[in-house]
C-alpha cells in the first residue's frame, strides 16, 4: 500500500474510536477494549425514567427494581381504581360526629328572624309600650314613702344579733341551748317579719315586696350557714383540733388565693363586723372562715359587667313592658270563659316571650352581676352555675342552673338529713318540699293572695324527675327538661296574674 493510503487508516480508526467513546487506540491492529464497549449497552437504561416509561430511541421499558417503589406503584393503582371507604353518615350517631356549630348558627339566625317578626307585629299591634318613668311606680307609690328600702334597711338588725349571739357563745357567756335557742328565733322572726309588713302596710307595691322577701330569704340562707359554720368550729376547737379542715369550712389559704394580701383567720377571729358584712355581700350563702380570693381587682372586667348589667336591665324592662303586658292582658278573656283552645294558644304565645326573658334574666343575674359583686370584692370562687342547659335529667338542671342554691343545700340540708338515716330519694324530696316553700314566700306574699300554683310547680318537679330518669335519656331527656322550663313557667305566670286580677279587680280584662 502507498503512504497515502497507510496514513489514512489509522486516523479514520482514530476518528472512530473518539466518536464512540472518546479513548484512542495505542496502534492500528488492536482491538477496541471492552469497557467502551460496556458503556455502550448502558446508554438506554440511562434515558429510562423511573417508572419503567419507554425510551424514545430505544423503545425498551424497565421496572422498578426497589420494594419501595413497586408499593407505590401499587398504591398508585389502588388510589385509581378505589374511592370508597367503610365510614358513616356525618348525621348518623355511630359516625361520632360533633361539630354542629353551622347548624347552632342557623337556628340562632332563624330565631332572630322569628322574633324580629313577632317584634314587629306587636309594634304595629300596640305600638311603643316603653315607658321606664313607669317602672318607678312598681316600686314607689308615695314618693314620700318608701317602705321596701325601710324593711330591706332593717334586715341589719337581724345581722347584728347573729353577730352578737356568735360572739357570746364563742367566749361561753352563754350556753349552747341558749344560743341555739336564740339562732332559732332570730332565723324565725326573719321570715316571719318582712311577710308580716308586706301583708300589712298597703304601700308596699308587688315588686317591691318581691325584692325586700328575696333579700330576706337571702339573709335567711346565709345566716343559717354562718350560725352552722361557727358551730362546726367551736366543736372542733373544744375536741382541742390541731387542724382545722376544709370539711368543716375552715380551711387554710394558699398563696394562689390571695393569702398574702388576705391573711388567714382562724375562730374566733373571725366574728368581727368587716367579716360578717363581707359575707353577707359576698356572691354566696355557704360561710367560710376564709373564702378564696383574688389577687387584684380587673377594672376592664368589672367595666364590662357593669355595662351587661345596665344594657340587659333596661331590655328586660322594654321587653316585659312591650311584649308580655300586652300577651297577659289578652289571655284573661279565654281563662275566664275557660276556652281551651284559646287558652292554649295564649299559653304558647306568651311561652317565647316568658322563656326569652328568664334567659335574659339568668345572665343579667348568674353571670353580670354576680361577677361584678365577685371583682369587687375580690372573691375568688365564680362558679355561679354549670352547664345546665345539657340537662339530660330534671335533678341534673336543678343542681347546676344555681349553684350557689345547691351548694347550701348539699352543705346544710340535704347531707345532715342523709347522717340522720333518711334514703336518698326522701331527702331529695324534702329539698324540693323547702324549695317549694320559699318559691311560694316569694310569690303569694307580695302578691297578697294564697295560690299554691308555685309549689305545686316545685313538687310536680318530683315524680317529673323520676319520668325523665327512668324512661328518657340523651336528648330524649334535655328536651324533656327545655319542653318543662319553656311551657311550666307561663303556666304559673297566667295563673296568678288571672287570680291577681279576679280578686284585686273584680273581673278580668
Amino acid at each position: 500500500m502507498s503512504d497515502k493510503a497507510e496514513t489514512r487508516g489509522p486516523v479514520t480508526r482514530r476518528r472512530r474510536t473518539t466518536i464512540s467513546n472518546g479513548s484512542k487506540w495505542p496502534d492500528a491492529g488492536e482491538k477496541p477494549s471492552q469497557p467502551p464497549a460496556k458503556a455502550k449497552t448502558k446508554e438506554p437504561s440511562r434515558h429510562a425514567s423511573n417508572n419503567g416509561k419507554v425510551d424514545g430511541e430505544t423503545g425498551l421499558s424497565e421496572l422498578p427494581s426497589s420494594p419501595k417503589k413497586q408499593k407505590s406503584l401499587v398504591e398508585d393503582f389502588n388510589e385509581r381504581l378505589g374511592c370508597h371507604v367503610l365510614q358513616e353518615s356525618l348525621l348518623s350517631s355511630a359516625s361520632g360526629y360533633s361539630n354542629y356549630r353551622g347548624i347552632l348558627n342557623w337556628c340562632v339566625v332563624m330565631l332572630g328572624l322569628s322574633n324580629t317578626r313577632l317584634f314587629l307585629e306587636n309594634i304595629i299591634k300596640y305600638g311603643i309600650l316603653v315607658d321606664p318613668i313607669q317602672v318607678v311606680s312598681l316600686f314607689l307609690k308615695d314618693p314620700y314613702s318608701w317602705p321596701s328600702a325601710c324593711l330591706i334597711i332593717v334586715s341589719n338588725v337581724f345581722i347584728l344579733a347573729a353577730l352578737y349571739t356568735e360572739r357570746r357563745l364563742a367566749v361561753g357567756t352563754i350556753s349552747q341551748v341558749t344560743g341555739l335557742i336564740l339562732h332559732i328565733f332570730n332565723l324565725t322572726s326573719l321570715l316571719i317579719f318582712p311577710a308580716a309588713t308586706v301583708l300589712t302596710v298597703t304601700s308596699v307595691t308587688p315588686v317591691g315586696g318581691v325584692l325586700s322577701l328575696g333579700i330576706y330569704t337571702v339573709l335567711f340562707l346565709k345566716l343559717y350557714s354562718y350560725q352552722d359554720t361557727n358551730r362546726w368550729c367551736r366543736e372542733i376547737r373544744q375536741a382541742k383540733a390541731k387542724r382545722l379542715t376544709r370539711s368543716y369550712s375552715c380551711p387554710s389559704v394558699a398563696q394562689s388565693n390571695g393569702s398574702a394580701v388576705h391573711p388567714h383567720v382562724s375562730y374566733p377571729g373571725n366574728l368581727t363586723h368587716r367579716d360578717m358584712y363581707y359575707f353577707v355581700f359576698a356572691p354566696t350563702l355557704c360561710y367560710e372562715l376564709n373564702f378564696p380570693r383574688s389577687p387584684r381587682i380587673r377594672k376592664r372586667f368589672l367595666l364590662r359587667r357593669l355595662f351587661e348589667m345596665l344594657f340587659f336591665m333596661q331590655l328586660l324592662v322594654g321587653l316585659i313592658q312591650q311584649w308580655m303586658v300586652p300577651t297577659i292582658q289578652n289571655s284573661m278573656k279565654p281563662f275566664q270563659e275557660m276556652d281551651f283552645s284559646r287558652m292554649v294558644e295564649r299559653l304558647l304565645k306568651l311561652a317565647v316571650p316568658n322563656h326569652l326573658i328568664w334567659l335574659i334574666f339568668f345572665y343579667w343575674f348568674f353571670h353580670s352581676s354576680m361577677n361584678f359583686v365577685a371583682e369587687l370584692l375580690q372573691f375568688g370562687d365564680r362558679e355561679f352555675y354549670k352547664d345546665w342547659w345539657n340537662s339530660e335529667s330534671v335533678t341534673y338542671f336543678w343542681a347546676n342552673w344555681n349553684i350557689p342554691v345547691h351548694k347550701w343545700c348539699l352543705r346544710h340540708f340535704y347531707k345532715p338529713v342523709l347522717r340522720k338515716g333518711v334514703n336518698k330519694f326522701l331527702a331529695q324530696t324534702a329539698v324540693f318540699l323547702m324549695s317549694a316553700f320559699f318559691h311560694e314566700y316569694l310569690v303569694s306574699v307580695p302578691l297578697k293572695m294564697f295560690r299554691p300554683w308555685a309549689f305545686m310547680g316545685m313538687m310536680a318537679q318530683v315524680p317529673l324527675a323520676w319520668f325523665v330518669g327512668r324512661f328518657l335519656n340523651g336528648n330524649y331527656g334535655n328536651a324533656a327538661v327545655w319542653i318543662s322550663l319553656i311551657i311550666g313557667q307561663p303556666v304559673a305566670v297566667l295563673m296568678y296574674v288571672h287570680d291577681y286580677y279576679v280578686i284585686h279587680h273584680g273581673s278580668t280584662t
